[in-house]
């Protein structure tokens, strides 16, 4: 049985989640620490429920989802594992700072493993499936449990919204396309834990979000 642990990191109000099961194996997505107490909030969560690490999950790599990747990689040796498209396409993520006003410098940790479309990860006795969700980005990827009807979804879909199309490699038609095709098909029971703000279900998202 997964439980979902939910962190709000950074500038941008961005939702962290750690997964693990009664094994005591975890995965992170979008591990988006970036001040010293939001790493010691993280670890401390970590340790306290003798978690151990296993990935490093990104459903893409926009610099408010990645800012905790060299805290991840310094602390428990995880390289992050993004899709290929993303870590190609994408500017660094100084270079992102840069563009985003932001003054500090954020440390790049190269792509340990390039996730594809369909592709299985397993922790403890868990398992999530990847599924490729671009448009918000090139290579934005979502991560699916069947068993307990949930999805982690990055900044593909909010709550009655979508994902901006309007940065690097983004685009409107493709991220509707791949929401209609890969997201709303899944039953209306399944939980959507998005980028930001709080979870909706596909079932609410297919009648009420004017965008879809």
């Amino acid at each position: 049985m997964i439980t979902v642990k939910t962190f709000v990191f950074n500038y941008f109000g961005e939702n962290s989640y750690l997964l693990y099961d009664e094994t005591g194996e975890a995965v992170i997505i979008d591990c988006g620490c970036f001040r010293k107490q939001e790493e010691e909030e993280l670890t401390a969560f970590i340790d306290e429920n003798k978690l151990t690490l296993k990935h490093n999950l990104c459903t893409h790599l926009h610099l408010d989802h990645i800012f905790g990747n060299a805290f991840l990689y310094e602390t428990y040796q995880l390289k992050p594992e993004a899709s290929r498209l993303d870590a190609e396409n994408l500017p660094s993520p100084e270079d992102q700072a840069k563009l985003f006003g932001l003054p500090q410098q954020v440390k790049a940790v190269p792509v340990g493993h390039y996730l594809t479309d369909n592709e299985v990860i397993r922790f403890g006795n868990s398992e999530l499936k990847v599924l490729a969700l671009p448009g918000h980005s090139p290579g934005g990827m979502v991560f699916y449990n069947e068993a307990q009807h949930f999805l982690i979804a990055g900044d593909a879909v909010f709550a009655g919204s979508i994902g901006r199309s309007d940065l690097w490699g983004g685009d409107m038609d493709v991220l509707v396309m791949a929401i209609r095709k890969n997201i709303l098909t899944l039953p209306d029971e399944t939980v959507i834990y998005p980028g930001h703000g709080e979870p909706t279900t596909v079932g609410t998202e297919k009648k009420s979000n004017p965008y879809l």
